[in-house]
């Protein structure tokens, strides 16, 4: 399986080795949305839900998650972070939080995984805080929005 490179000769999984990997500035931002009530947006805005600031809580969920990225997803590697920012964007219509995660670092691969890890996490973190109001919120369109850095190049999404 030479051209699977998480495989080995036995065909089993594992992780890539990037020790000879140019060393070069490496950004990732990604995004998602939690679509949710008039309510429910209300309550966020004013800070009134029960268990406290959903925006705060989240974004330092999103940071976080981004630092552990590597814990959580196989086949990463951990990685020096050099900067993580969580922004939120509230829209009225369709009512949803719109949540990008931009992650920087200076290393030897990628930090996608850990942009779409955070908006990840960060979604998750609002579904959780608002839960005992709403328990049909919906998180969608989770994306790699763009990237730079690296042997493959530079990436933006065309979004149609």
């Amino acid at each position: 399986m030479p051209d699977l490179t998480h495989f080995n000769e036995q065909g089993r999984a594992k992780m890539v080795d990037v020790t000879e990997k140019a060393v070069t500035h490496r950004r990732a931002v990604a995004a998602g949305e939690i679509h949710v009530s008039p309510d429910t947006m209300a309550r966020i805005k004013s800070g009134s839900m029960k268990k406290g600031d959903v925006l705060a809580v989240a974004q330092v969920a999103g940071i976080q998650a981004a630092k552990h990225t590597w814990e959580l997803i196989p086949m990463c590697h951990p990685l020096p972070l050099t900067g993580i920012d969580i922004t939120f964007h509230l829209s009225e219509e369709p009512c949803m939080v719109e949540i990008s995660a931009a992650v920087a670092c200076t290393g030897v691969t990628g930090v996608e995984m850990e942009a779409l890890t955070a908006v990840s996490a960060a979604a998750l973190t609002i579904y959780d805080m608002c839960k005992a109001v709403q328990k049909d919120m919906r998180i969608t369109n989770i994306r790699l929005l763009e990237k730079s850095g690296g042997k493959s190049g530079d990436f933006r999404l065309e979004e149609t």
